[in-house]
């Protein structure tokens, strides 16, 4: 047997903070080392942070990069350690993981496939290297090889695929495997979307096996730079078995967990593989020999331990607790705010973002305890260590209402404020509807009415609330949180400067039918870990409306729209699957759905429409959390011209369609 212990570090990184990155590769680094690991690979990009966007083409952040690798240095006794960190070379950047040795650096493998699709626009900062190519960098007083290469550190092989290398069909590890590589590490940045893991982990799983080695898979957590959140989501395979894996979307800043593998067996297994061709053509130079003294590892057993919310049949919504309460803590903190405010209606939206904010109290102070809350978030420990107490500080609410507000909203609004703890105000802004409605209808000569303003006097009353809001957050040296979700955003169905107002829009990537299934799980059952939440009953058992007409109107968002369910199955088809008016109509016909197809006509022609009008609301929103790979975030995920034709032609050709196989519509 050859046993080596290896180990996989998960940080919690920040763009450009010097200091408080290498605190956490300092802490890593000790932590892996308590636990007799070797090896040691640290995710992607972690000097600098991932998200530094275009300070990457700052020369100071390449310099201090590299200034912060030569601190580390001495960290390193009797260890392999790999740093990711931006390189220049041949005056192109690369993203590369620096691999150092006992306290010296042996050389820097870099990236060789770019992501630049979704949330990912690596191709605008660096450039891709080209397979097979290596060279010598010298930069900061330091020398040493950069490229595609790989190690042979004391007699055992270590080589890199970084991040999207391993997401894509000419694998470098198929390379790797062919010159007998042991072990392959995996910096990565990969970011949070339901679903994700599966992919991961059979893509770990699946290189350990055909390339019969120890993969070492690593990634960020936390919201990292205000929109992507990392989950984490650390593994360690060897030759096709999970021997190891981290929890995922936890509120710690660092976590190690590690291995012992024998090598050897890897290698004789490779070796009874028929279909393994290894090279032999006696060509070493992209190999970097190092001298090393492997420590002697006893045997030991591997624990796979799976969090309880992972095997829950409720995954999705534990997944999205879990994700949203992480990103808000993180924003929190790293904007230095002291809190939050959610103008608090009574309705789904408001009340999914101030349940999100108890769960984060929640999850923080039994995570990570009274101490490191209070310094976190500055405020008094006496203060985190009573729940109650911590709640209030943290999240004001305020129910302000007009004559068109109900009782029932008002006491929905009240009752989930006294159930998580909220500070809580309520207060009457009909007055002040009512200034501004005088003001400007004796400016235009006319009083406003229903008949022909209708929109302009919803509106009126969604803005006036902002203020007041925006006010209490000042107050507080607090974040004022946005409550409209994504459903809302592709329709438009929002107030800019009303419902819209705020410095963070938690929701906005997820859509209402979910929030809606999401609050009444929340009523009964409630994550892991946490109890329902009864109060939400009042919440949920109304239809949505935005009551703001006259209550003899008896709004709600669905007749002024169309079914929520609906209108999210469109947003896929129009917006994801890049479908046209009559292929969406084609695909609502075929569903079975229990509205008529005239209704299911008119409902697509809708939906075309506001969604090209209302581009420009889009481009407006607070900054929103990423977590599902198809959003509608434009600084991220979906961009569309904020002027175009309205797709006219198409729902010309869509109405024709209609009209010969069902008549005109009625």
């Amino acid at each position: 047997m050859k046993l080596i212990r290896v180990a996989a570090a998960v940080l919690n990184q920040t763009p450009l903070d010097w200091e408080g990155n290498f605190r956490n590769v300092r802490a890593a680094i000790d932590a892996a080392r308590q636990v007799k690991a070797t090896v040691l690979c640290l995710p992607e990009l972690v000097l600098t942070g991932y998200g530094c966007e275009d300070a990457f083409h700052a020369p100071g952040v390449q310099q201090m990069a590299v200034t912060m690798l030569q601190r580390l240095l001495p960290a390193t006794n009797g260890m392999a350690v790999s740093v990711g960190l931006p390189l220049m070379y041949a005056g192109g950047l690369f993203n590369t993981a620096c691999l150092i040795v006992d306290r010296r650096i042996v050389g820097a493998v870099a990236k060789q496939h770019l992501p630049g699709d979704g949330i990912h626009y690596e191709p605008r900062w660096f450039k891709p290297w080209p397979r097979g190519i290596h060279g010598r960098v010298d930069i900061g007083g330091l020398s040493f090889p950069i490229g595609d290469i790989f190690f042979d550190i004391g007699g055992i092989k270590i080589g890199f695929e970084i991040c999207e290398d391993a997401w894509v069909g000419k694998r470098p590890g198929g390379s790797l495997a062919s010159r007998g590589v042991d072990v392959i590490l995996n910096p990565s940045a990969s970011h949070f979307a339901f679903d994700k893991h599966a992919v991961r982990e059979r893509f770990v799983l699946e290189g350990s096996r055909a390339f019969n080695v120890t993969y070492v898979y690593t990634n960020l957590v936390g919201n990292e730079s205000g929109r992507a959140i990392y989950d984490g989501d650390v593994m360690i395979a060897s030759s096709g078995s999970l021997i190891a894996r981290g929890p995922r979307l936890a509120m710690t800043s660092t976590s190690v967990i590690s291995a012992t593998v024998d090598v050897n067996a890897n290698r004789m297994l490779r070796a009874r593989t028929v279909s393994f061709e290894p090279e032999v053509d006696g060509d070493e130079t992209d190999m970097i020999s190092v001298p090393f003294q492997w420590p002697q590892i006893e045997l030991s057993q591997n624990p796979l331990p799976v969090e309880p919310w992972e095997k829950s049949a409720d995954v999705k919504f534990e997944e999205f607790t879990r994700a949203v309460s992480l990103g808000l803590f993180d924003y929190l903190r790293k904007s230095r705010s002291r809190g939050f405010v959610v103008s608090l209606s009574g309705g789904v939206d408001s009340a999914a973002v101030s349940v999100l904010v108890w769960v984060m109290c929640r999850r923080a102070v039994a995570e990570l305890g009274i101490e490191i809350c209070a310094e976190h978030l500055g405020l008094p420990e006496s203060l985190v260590g009573d729940p109650q107490k911590f709640m209030a500080a943290i999240l004001t609410t305020v129910y302000q209402k007009t004559r068109n507000s109900s009782q029932t909203t008002r006491e929905a609004a009240a009752a989930v404020a006294a159930a998580i703890g909220s500070t809580h105000y309520e207060w009457d802004i009909d007055d002040l509807v009512h200034i501004y409605t005088q003001r400007v209808g004796q400016a235009i000569g006319r009083p406003l009415d229903w008949q022909r303003d209708d929109i302009p006097l919803q509106n009126i009353q969604a803005r006036v609330r902002s203020p007041g809001a925006w006010l209490l957050a000042n107050l507080n040296n607090a974040l004022l949180l946005s409550t409209s979700n994504r459903s809302e955003a592709a329709v438009g169905y929002a107030t800019m400067d009303g419902d819209t107002s705020g410095g963070l829009s938690p929701i906005a990537g997820i859509d209402k039918a979910f929030l809606r299934r999401w609050l009444r799980w929340m009523e009964t059952t409630g994550p892991a870990g946490l109890a329902p939440l009864p109060a939400l009953r009042l919440v949920n058992q109304q239809a949505p409306t935005a009551e703001l007409r006259p209550p003899s109107a008896k709004q709600t968002d669905e007749d002024d729209l169309m079914p929520y369910e609906v209108l999210d199955r469109i947003e896929r088809l129009a917006i994801r699957d890049k479908l046209m008016p009559l292929e969406v109509f084609q695909y609502l016909a075929a569903d079975g759905w229990p509205y008529s197809p005239g209704d299911l006509c008119q409902w697509t022609i809708k939906f075309f429409r506001l969604w090209c009008r209302n581009q420009w609301k889009r481009e407006r929103y607070a900054p929103s959390f990423h977590l599902d790979d198809a959003n509608l975030d434009p600084k991220t995920w979906c961009r569309f011209p904020i002027l175009s034709g309205g797709y006219e032609v198409e729902i010309g050709q869509l109405k024709k369609f209609f009209e010969e196989r069902y008549g005109k519509p009625t």
